[in-house]
């Protein structure tokens, strides 16, 4: 599958050369010239890698790596011209992956970006537990049955696939692209409303008709928690 990226910058020369360059090597090109539109085409296309510039027009890029981090694990490439160490110390405790210090070249850039598409994946793969405990929820992987308050509740396949996904990303905001391409399948990144009824679906399955287990992130996605958090 290829692999998709967010150039981020304000500069259009770059942003040029850097979809004609990446685009030949194989990657799916999507473009962001600030912060605002960042954040929205990361949230609406979500890319496998974003590549960030610091110096954008409309909010510092670090603050743009801070909200990405507030919903996603997506790897962040830090771009910039600005070399000083405490700089890069910032970029990285912000939840960047990586730092490129411009002029770079685009051997060195590709190869920043297979690191991080190598370390993705590695994350995605990892041992699922066969249980997880959610507060009052128990999710049961090999058997797929699940309980509340030890009560059974009865699911569709589809509604387990849902639940467990969201289960498996507690506490995280999933993005619906990421939610439908990872239960239903390629194909179906925009099919939002079939969240929306799955996820009505769920609520009164669980006794979560006011939505505080399982919450709406207007326009990004879903969010499921444990009772009593936030």
């Amino acid at each position: 599958m290829t692999a998709k990226l967010l150039v981020v910058d304000d500069d259009h020369s770059l942003i040029r050369a850097l979809r004609i360059g990446l685009s030949a090597r194989g990657y799916d090109v999507s473009t962001a010239r600030n912060g605002h539109d960042a954040l929205s085409e990361a949230a609406l296309n979500a890319p496998d890698v974003v590549l960030l510039d610091l110096g954008l027009p409309d909010m510092d890029g670090l603050e743009v790596c801070r909200r990405i981090r507030q919903w996603t694990d997506i790897p962040v490439i830090v771009l910039s011209a600005l070399g000083a160490e405490d700089r890069k110390v910032a970029a990285l405790d912000g939840g960047a992956d990586d730092y490129v210090t411009k002029p770079f070249g685009m051997a060195e850039l590709e190869a920043r970006i297979r690191v991080a598409l190598r370390h993705r994946k590695a994350s995605r793969t990892e041992e699922q537990p066969s249980v997880i405990e959610l507060g009052t929820i128990r999710i049961d992987f090999p058997s797929r049955q699940v309980s509340r308050n030890g009560q059974p509740v009865e699911l569709t396949a589809r509604e387990f696939d849902l639940l467990g996904f969201l289960a498996a990303n507690a506490g995280k905001v999933c993005t619906h692209r990421l939610i439908l391409e990872s239960v239903w399948g390629a194909g179906y990144g925009h099919e939002v409303h079939y969240l929306r009824v799955y996820a009505n679906r769920l609520r009164k399955k669980l006794g979560d008709d006011e939505g505080r287990l399982l919450r709406t992130n207007p326009g990004v996605g879903y969010q499921l928690v444990e009772e009593g958090d936030g």
